[in-house]
């Protein structure tokens, strides 16, 4: 993973602005098997937003890579877990280590912030983030949601934490 450097940014932040968008026409192009329409980026962005990728809600990792922006994930808490969601590596950065920082990152934060799991919906066509997944400990799970694009569902119970009040002094 060299290289490679993680930081929390709000969804509004010029740069996190850039990735989330780039994310979602490479998803629109993937979906459909052909490049993005004028207006379908913005659709999908206006039908999926990402807003909530921000306190109290959740939270948004940008990855660089030698200092430039490469890539973003993001996770949405829920009750006593987390969904994660929106992760991306540009391609000319594909296979270097961006998609196992970022999920290193936000393992970290959902740990820190007292998720025991996270989960996760993904498309079949989604194969190398599939893979991904499974190379870093997610396993496929039941369906957890509806969602109109999930295919695959993944999950990763995070380190069991110490509970205080239980141990003997």
């Amino acid at each position: 993973m060299t290289g490679w450097t993680t930081g929390l940014a709000r969804p509004d932040h010029p740069d996190a602005g850039v990735l989330l968008r780039e994310y979602m026409a490479d998803m629109v192009r993937r979906w459909y098997g052909r490049p993005e329409r004028p207006g379908e980026v913005a659709a999908a962005l206006a039908e999926m937003p990402s807003d909530d990728l921000a306190p109290p809600t959740g939270l948004l990792v940008l990855a660089h890579h030698d200092g430039r922006p490469a890539g973003c994930a993001g996770l949405r808490w829920q009750p006593g877990w987390a969904e994660l969601t929106r992760v991306y590596v540009r391609p000319a950065h594909r296979g270097s280590g961006g998609g196992a920082a970022l999920l290193a990152a936000v393992e970290t934060y959902a740990d820190g912030a007292g998720a025991d799991r996270i989960r996760l919906d993904t498309r079949a066509d989604l194969v190398e983030a599939r893979a991904l997944y499974a190379r870093h400990g997610y396993r496929e799970i039941p369906a957890f949601n509806a969602g109109p694009y999930a295919q695959h569902w993944f999950e990763k119970t995070l380190p069991a934490r110490v509970d205080e009040t239980s141990v003997s002094r």
